[in-house]
């Protein structure tokens, strides 16, 4: 499972230990902002074609992995309603080396925001909120099922 409505704990996410093979642990936590450009954001709320996301997140560690030699990918995305300062990804890469576990963390993260049909919408303080992933959902979700 790579989505979920509960809150990450990002102390709990990165406390798994690396296997004994692995001399490095590249990890991404995303959190909400409280701003967005001049706008003060309330929160943002994330939504998915879940089981077209978990297919697409799930190839893209099998790619990733095969890639840059990554012995370990763990993601957790978020979905739903979250506040200001709350835990919207965690992303953590095992890997023999550093140089292989940092180029596949941002690997991962690239790849989920270019692939994963999940959109976010932003709340504004002053009431009024923006689509900001607006790709055509029939887009993503044709390129999801081809990986």
């Amino acid at each position: 499972m790579y989505l979920t409505d509960q809150p990450i704990s990002a102390s709990d996410f990165l406390s798994r230990q690396p296997d004994e093979s692995c001399g490095a642990v590249a990890s991404f936590i995303g959190v909400v902002r409280s701003h967005e450009e001049e706008c003060r954001v309330k929160g943002l709320y994330y939504d998915s074609y879940s089981s077209m996301a978990e297919k697409a997140i799930r190839s893209i560690i099998d790619e990733v992995k095969g890639r840059y030699e990554a012995h370990e990918i763990r993601v957790l995305h978020r979905v739903g309603w979250l506040e200001v300062g709350e835990v919207a990804v965690a992303i953590t890469v095992t890997a023999p080396h550093r140089n292989e576990a940092f180029a596949a963390v941002r690997a991962v993260v690239d790849q989920i925001k270019e692939r994963v049909p999940i959109w976010k919408k932003e709340v504004y303080a002053d009431g009024t909120s923006e689509w900001m992933r607006c790709d055509d959902p029939a887009e993503l979700i044709h390129e999801a099922r081809r990986h």
